[in-house]
């Protein structure tokens, strides 16, 4: 026998029989501990209670988002409305960064007709826009008859974030502050529907999101360089949102303030104020269409309660 055939013979005999150079792993492996029936116990229990909370925090989830169902359902009877009559419907959605915006957006638009709605989210203006009359490039996006627009963020970027962080001039904040209550009101004298919605959030709430989002990878795309300044710049933006609804808040083109540390009430009760800013024949007369009023603030409230803040502790709260 060769030596080729001697050491193939020799390899099979070792794999039916072993060889005394075979390592017996057994003693390797962990061996498993028989705990005490107490012990076993407690542990069970710990088990118990962490499938618990999980499970109960994903019922009140699908909860809150049960209650917010019949609202939407109501939506797309609105929607019907806006396509009967060929109305036009302009929301913006305004506020502080991580207020809860887009989530509401989101639960907004869920079951709507995509035929019927946009959503409008537009990043930084071009060298060709810039050169335009500041409102062309968001007149560009204005509904159609029948149709909602959504604006995640609008032309009041100019009142806000812009004069801020020094995106415009003075001159160009002034202009934009001297000429955008008349351009509202045309609008809503030509017969379009707009509802002017502010979030706002606690200076603490706002924290807590920013530092959920730089440790959520699924969150952390929302975290910009201008939301890392928003806390450092809080009293500014305080001070430039006076200033935006003491000038633009009029009675035929209003602000209305979410108060949004609480993101599903902030969301159910923009839902009601939504229905409630069209004459559209209810789909259930039953449901609570009243916003809750400590939710739901009227730009004018605001300033009043921003003033008095003012008063007393002699700067703006939020």
């Amino acid at each position: 026998m060769n030596t080729k055939t001697e050491n193939f013979t020799n390899m099979m005999k070792d794999e039916k029989e072993g060889t005394d150079n075979d390592i017996d792993l057994s003693s390797e492996l962990p061996q498993q501990v028989e705990l005490p029936p107490e012990e076993q116990i407690t542990l069970l229990q710990q088990q118990i209670n962490t499938l618990q909370k999980k499970n109960s925090k994903a019922v009140r989830r699908y909860k809150k988002e049960l209650e917010l169902r019949p609202y939407q359902a109501e939506l797309i009877a609105l929607q019907h409305y806006l396509e009967e009559t060929n109305k036009r419907m302009i929301i913006l959605f305004e506020g502080r960064d991580a207020s809860g915006k887009g989530g509401t957006i989101r639960r907004v638009s869920r079951y709507m007709n995509e035929k019927h709605y946009r959503i409008v989210a537009l990043g930084k203006p071009t060298e060709h826009q810039r050169t335009q009359w500041y409102f062309q490039r968001y007149v560009e996006q204005f509904p159609r008859g029948g149709e909602i627009v959504m604006f995640d963020r609008s032309w009041y970027n100019r009142a806000m974030v812009e004069p801020v962080f020094g995106f415009c001039t003075p001159e160009e904040y002034k202009n934009f502050m001297r000429g955008v209550v008349g351009f509202e009101k045309d609008l809503v004298r030509q017969g379009t529907v707009l509802v002017k919605l502010y979030f706002s959030v606690t200076k603490a709430e706002q924290s807590r999101r920013f530092e959920r989002r730089k440790t959520d990878p699924l969150r952390q795309w929302k975290l910009s360089e201008v939301d890392l300044q928003a806390q450092d710049r809080w009293d500014e933006f305080t001070s430039v949102k006076y200033d935006m609804l003491k000038k633009t808040h009029t009675s035929s083109t209003p602000w209305t303030i979410i108060r949004s540390n609480d993101k599903h009430t902030a969301r159910l009760n923009v839902l009601r104020v939504l229905l409630n800013s069209v004459p559209y024949k209810r789909f259930n007369p039953e449901l609570n269409f009243i916003p809750d009023s400590d939710i739901v603030i009227s730009g004018a409230r605001e300033i009043e309660i921003m003033e008095a803040d003012r008063i007393k502790k002699g700067k703006f709260k939020a």
